[in-house]
Parts: structure tokens; C-alpha cells; sequence
């Protein structure tokens, strides 16, 4: 990970955004551009939305056009959490994704270069949310939001587990969304 936190964990702050950031006030159209097409597969439990496994598998076209394939299982709950990733061939992508039929989201990922961080603005496309993500190198660094998330940032859902991408994709949109 680029975040440089400890291997095998993921460091991370999440937000919900009201609207995604004008062009204007966001470097969007210069920013790097990832299209995200995921899945979960039928081990990931979603009874327990507190501390289930997220099993997915992720294929990402990025703006250049080179395809990755990732396999990821993450565990835990709020600001840190167990992550394990692997690449994937596109064959082994094909072959499990039917297993995670109803239980899927696509997303357009804009990676945002912007106070020292990597800022992932995720506009969902089969649900009205737009997310803001950064990855950090340890849990005690408090990032400053960059000024074209100013006025746009509804709520910080970090320890909100209704706000998981695998949540997301299995349960759907909390309702107090």
C-alpha cells in the first residue's frame, strides 16, 4: 500500500460527500481515473455488519486502459483494519465473478494528489453516493480535508460499518442515508 501503513493493515479515514466536487474546485480532469467494477463473494457474511470478512474481487480498468484484477480480503472494523491482497489473472476474475451475483457495485474512482495524500473520490454508480477516502500511515496522522471538499462533506462514516463497500453492496443504502 502507498499509504505506508504496517503490512497487512489498512489505515483509513471515510466520508460521505453531499454532491461530487465541481470540476472547477477539484482537479478532476487531471487527476488519475480508475473504473471499478466489484464483488463479494458468498463467504462474507452480512448478518454481521460489525466485524464480517470482506471477501471481493475487484477488476479495475484504469485510465490508460490496463486492466487489474485484485483479490482482497479486509477484516475488522473502523479506523484500522486486517487487509490481505493479491493479483489475479482476468481468468480467475471471470471464473468467480458469477459467485458474487446480487452482491456487487461499480464505481468511478478519481485519485486525487492533494496535501500529501491520495485522495480517492468514489462516485457509486447503482447507488446516490459519493465517498471520499484516504489512506494514512499510521492512526494517529489527522489529514486536513483539501479546500474543493469544503462545504461537500455530509458525515464521517470511518466507524460507520453500514458504510463498507461490502455493506454497501450486499445490504444497500443505510436508511438514515
Amino acid at each position: 500500500m502507498s499509504s505506508g501503513a504496517p503490512d497487512g493493515l489498512e489505515i483509513e479515514r471515510v466520508w460521505v460527500l453531499r454532491e461530487m466536487p465541481s470540476a472547477t474546485a477539484a482537479p478532476l480532469a487531471t487527476c488519475e481515473r480508475w473504473e471499478i467494477e466489484q464483488g463479494y463473494l458468498p463467504e462474507t457474511d452480512a448478518a454481521s455488519q460489525h466485524d464480517f470478512p470482506e471477501g471481493r474481487i475487484r477488476r479495475i480498468t484504469t485510465g490508460t486502459g490496463d486492466v487489474l484484477c485484485r483479490h482482497t480480503v479486509k477484516r475488522g472494523t473502523g479506523l484500522v483494519r486486517e487487509e490481505t491482497e493479491r493479483e489475479i489473472t482476468s481468468a480467475e476474475f471471470e471464473r468467480l465473478w458469477p459467485l458474487t451475483k446480487g452482491r456487487r457495485i461499480t464505481k468511478t474512482r478519481f485519485r486525487i494528489r492533494d496535501g500529501g495524500f491520495v485522495w480517492e473520490l468514489d462516485r457509486f454508480h447503482d447507488l446516490p453516493l459519493v465517498m471520499l477516502e484516504v489512506e494514512l500511515p499510521n492512526e494517529r496522522v489527522v489529514p486536513e480535508m483539501p479546500t474543493w471538499t469544503h462545504g461537500l462533506v455530509a458525515r464521517d462514516v470511518t466507524f460507520d460499518a453500514r458504510y463498507r463497500n461490502a455493506a454497501l453492496a450486499i445490504v444497500g443504502l443505510p436508511n438514515d442515508a
